[in-house]
């Protein structure tokens, strides 16, 4: 496991725990314990995020291992992570990265530690998701990978790829299900979690829409109009511009259509709708711009992997 100064404590704590207790449990029914874990880092010791000082191996060039798993940094936003991203120790784990990759390791990372990957290549046409809400910065900064943010986790030849925050532990589950799909059962349970496909069901569309002016006034527009439907036209005449550009600008920012987003929002607003009051299905999806509940329905379950009840019962 890599980890480097101001590295994020329960991303790293979270995979520790999880892969600890598989090997805990795996010991106990069959004396052998699946993981050999070390901590490694450009220095014998690193600083958390939060202060606490982590003991680690120096990196080495040695034969590979089998797996490298990058926890994220404690760095949430564009203006702490990109400079993180030049430090000098951060470049030299990457050159460190790009060895054991070419030694044949496997590699794993999960929310902004998925920058890591991005930043030395390995994920240049494939699939791989991130933390959402650095999903725009990501898409524009590594326009080759294809970023499905919505998923929570993303498997590739080259390792996987893992969501925002917790998804850590998701990250840790699937590592165990690789080496026993009874043990990640076991594990998920002491910890009461289970891996999620999706991190979908987080997002919040107005924070990716901070990223850029125009897509911040469609989604005011978007907001003003969920009733109504969505016409590409009346948006970009509304907004000034032409539908190309706001076409061009919702893919690069948000990896997706204007339509697309347009019915992110129409899913939000409904999940408020069901969660919140007493209205039944037909009436919030009129609220919303549909002409029937079924056609809401199936949306719902689409975009969030969940059923209308479920999304009730979340505050109860």
């Amino acid at each position: 496991m890599l980890a480097l100064d101001g590295v994020f404590d329960t991303g790293l704590a979270a995979l520790l725990d999880a892969l600890t207790l598989a090997n805990k449990f795996s010991a106990a029914q069959s004396g052998v314990p699946p993981f050999d874990v070390s901590i490694v880092g450009v220095k014998r010791k690193v600083r958390s995020g939060q202060g606490m000082v982590i003991p680690s191996q120096l990196m080495s060039d040695g034969p590979a291992p089998d797996w490298v798993v990058i926890p994220a940094l404690n760095t949430g936003t564009p203006e702490l992570l990109l400079p993180a991203l030049e430090r000098p120790d951060v470049r030299k784990a990457k050159a460190q990265l790009l060895g054991w990759h070419a030694g044949g390791a496997q590699l794993a990372a999960s929310c902004i530690g998925t920058f890591f990957l991005a930043e030395i290549g390995v994920l240049d046409h494939r699939e791989a998701t991130t933390t959402w809400w650095l999903a725009p910065l990501f898409r524009q900064r590594y326009p080759k990978v294809l970023l499905d943010e919505s998923r929570m986790l993303i498997p590739t030849d080259i390792g996987v790829t893992a969501g925002a925050a917790m998804g850590h532990l998701d990250l840790a589950l699937w590592l165990i299900r690789k080496a026993s799909p009874e043990l990640a059962v076991v594990v998920s349970r002491y910890l009461l979690a289970d891996i999620r496909s999706l991190q979908a069901a987080y997002i919040i569309p107005n924070h990716l829409a901070q990223a850029d002016p125009l897509i911040l006034r469609f989604e005011r527009w978007a907001r003003e109009h969920l009733r109504q439907g969505f016409s590409l036209q009346a948006a970009a005449k509304a907004l000034a511009t032409s539908t190309r550009t706001l076409q061009r600008r919702c893919e690069a920012v948000l990896g997706k259509s204007p339509l697309s987003y347009f019915q992110d929002l129409r899913v939000e607003r409904a999940r408020s709708l069901l969660r919140g009051g007493s209205l039944d299905l037909e009436a919030i999806a009129a609220e919303v711009g549909y002409e029937d509940g079924a056609t809401l329905r199936t949306l719902l379950r689409q975009r969030l992997g969940r059923g209308v009840r479920d999304l009730r019962d979340e505050l109860r």
